[in-house]
């Protein structure tokens, strides 16, 4: 083997490398993320221990929407991250009483939840730029409805969960 084809060849292969890191870093800086569930916050619906793959550009182009499972900085802790559902957008009332969820004065059909909420939330409106947000497990979450985490500001919004990929028998696109 020449001296100089063996230069070539690891010249390529560096090359190579370097285009790949570039890529993985911009592709997990703007475009997807994986993350891991931690917690019972979103059961049944996502469970501990499962890895999802988030959107991290969607809300560069339109807002989050109702139904929508998306992550944020925990706004207390933002190297924190937290997962919930979308319930309540800017301009929208929300109140919970008598454990049942009213969007708008209308009673949301929640076959998604866990078990019925306890306790109730005085009506509020969800203020410009920000949105309200449960997990689906509501009697073990940490969400909208306690002061450390309230009305979440689109700013802590890190992306969209779109898939559950691990474990594998769990695969499926979510919501």
């Amino acid at each position: 083997m020449e001296s100089g084809s063996l230069g070539e060849e690891i010249k390529d292969w560096v090359f190579s490398i370097a285009v790949a890191v570039v890529l993985a870093f911009l592709i997990r800086t703007f475009i997807v993320e994986l993350y891991l569930v931690e917690g019972p916050s979103m059961r049944p619906t996502l469970q501990s221990a499962e890895r999802l793959v988030v959107n991290k550009f969607i809300y560069r182009f339109r807002p989050p929407e109702r139904g929508e499972i998306l992550v944020f900085r925990y706004p207390r802790d933002p190297s924190r991250d937290f997962i919930k559902r979308v319930i309540a957008v800017p301009g929208d009332t929300i109140e919970i009483k008598e454990g049942r969820v009213y969007v708008n004065s209308v009673l949301l059909n929640e076959d998604y939840i866990l078990s019925k909420t306890r306790g109730n939330y005085p009506l509020a409106t969800v203020p410009e730029g920000k949105i309200f947000v449960m997990g689906d497990n509501r009697n073990n979450s940490e969400d909208s409805r306690f002061a450390d985490v309230g009305f979440v500001p689109y700013e802590l919004i890190k992306g969209k969960a779109i898939l559950v990929f691990w474990p594998l028998s769990q695969f499926k696109a979510l919501p």
